[in-house]
């Protein structure tokens, strides 16, 4: 089981609910991401299931989840060389089909649904454990049910994995209501050096490496930052740069408008996502990055109707 580098709740979620589901049916699985899994889902993997990549292993079979392509599995990819069939399952537009079986659904909000649907298809049980990583990954992907990709399919199946056991406190306190200190510190970074532009209808902030050596946070604690300023009213388009290496910046992009595709934008520069929610590795100079993509912000701003 793999899963994209800086995994979020869905990735975390589905590829730990699928790895608990294929143990539970007596198959010797490893679980392997690039990075480490964010402080707030760490309740989720108690046993560390989720570990870096090795080499040298063969498998039968590797499936990536919530991997929008091969290149987003990062340091895993050498390591699955060896195998006989790989899965690719996802819900991003964006999806390269890498994969010998590609099972990509854009309709749906999370990969968490995809590999539910997948385990009551299988009749495979769905444990309380697994309930949890699949409501995490769910809850997490919709922006905890507000996004506009929320279907009504989306709340039956939250449904259905709290009657199976989902412990809905514990979830919403360990992901949305418990955050370290660091985070606050970096959170106060972010509110003294955002920018607006565009008749406000852009907002953007940078987080360079020292940002985060001053404030002991690491690059896991970055993750929802953007939502703060995509609250503020005027605003249409967030936008964060982060600073990767000093000539490669990772953009992350979000949009509250039906008419501005941010999978669009960051596809411009390599990237891809959802319409709503998108990102970019972008090499080179770090403030022709910014100019660049600021540039296609108001572009798609201006042709919006």
């Amino acid at each position: 089981m793999v899963g994209h580098v800086r995994p979020d709740g869905d990735c975390v979620g589905s590829q730990l609910g699928l790895t608990l589901a294929l143990k539970n049916e007596g198959k010797k699985v490893v679980c392997w991401n690039e990075d480490r899994i964010p402080q707030k889902y760490e309740f989720l993997d108690p046993d560390h299931l989720i570990q870096k990549p090795k080499p040298g292993l063969k498998f039968d079979c590797v499936v990536a989840t919530d991997a929008a392509s091969f290149e987003r599995l990062g340091k895993v990819g050498p390591c699955i060389a060896e195998r006989k069939r790989f899965i690719n399952i996802d819900h991003h537009e964006s999806n390269t089909r890498y994969a010998d079986l590609n099972w990509v659904s854009a309709r749906e909000p999370s990969t968490g649904e995809l590999i539910f649907r997948l385990l009551k298809l299988a009749r495979w049980p769905i444990t309380k454990r697994i309930a949890d990583c699949l409501f995490t990954a769910v809850s997490t992907d919709t922006g905890s049910f507000q996004y506009a990709t929320t279907r009504p399919g989306t709340y039956h199946v939250a449904g259905e994995l709290v009657r199976r056991g989902a412990d809905l406190a514990k979830i919403c306190d360990e992901v949305y209501q418990s955050y370290p200190l660091s985070r606050a510190r970096l959170l106060r970074h972010v509110y003294s050096h955002f920018r607006l532009t565009h008749q406000n209808k852009i907002a953007y902030f940078w987080l360079k490496k020292a940002d985060f050596a001053r404030s002991g946070a690491d690059s896991s604690d970055s993750e929802g930052l953007i939502d703060h300023v995509r609250a503020i009213a005027p605003v249409v388009v967030a936008c964060v740069f982060e600073e990767l290496e000093p000539e490669l910046t990772r953009v992350s992009l979000r949009s509250k408008s039906q008419n501005v595709n941010v999978n669009e934008i960051a596809a411009l520069f390599g990237g891809g996502g959802h319409s709503a929610a998108a990102g970019a590795r972008i090499p080179g100079n770090p403030l022709s990055a910014q100019r660049k993509v600021l540039s296609a912000i108001k572009n798609a701003l201006n042709g919006a109707h």
